[in-house]
């Protein structure tokens, strides 16, 4: 009798310590899907260092979410540095200004499309 007890006291021992293993290991890996050295992050954070005069952390994670697309193509401090230079609060449109201003896009892009003729 008793030593089935003592069987049935390992089994459930190694049951919770089997358990605990794959909890913690879950945790862990719910990293691999969301890696984070997203370019999100190293702007927010050199925002929060560069304009904090400008910006709250809240408005420097808005701003980043907001130029993306410079993000990818590796503009991100230029426009970060002219949010950090801008005189204004920083808002989308400090925002949308600064990254209109850097890398190929700072010369206000193509010419527009030609009127269409004009009818008698």
């Amino acid at each position: 009798m008793f030593m089935a007890f003592a069987s049935a006291r390992r089994i459930c021992l190694v049951s919770l310590l089997a358990g605990g293993l794959l909890v913690s290991l879950s945790s862990v890996s719910c990293r691999v899907f969301e890696p984070s050295n997203k370019p999100i992050d190293a702007c927010r954070r050199s925002c929060e260092r560069r304009a904090k005069a400008q910006c709250t952390e809240a408005l420097c994670e808005r701003g980043c979410e907001f130029i993306i697309d410079r993000l990818i193509e590796r503009e991100g401090e230029n426009v970060i540095n002219c949010v950090a230079a801008s005189p204004r609060r920083c808002t989308d449109v400090v925002w949308a200004d600064c990254a209109a201003k850097v890398g190929p896009h700072a010369d206000g892009g193509p010419p527009g499309p030609p009127p269409p003729p004009e009818e008698d």
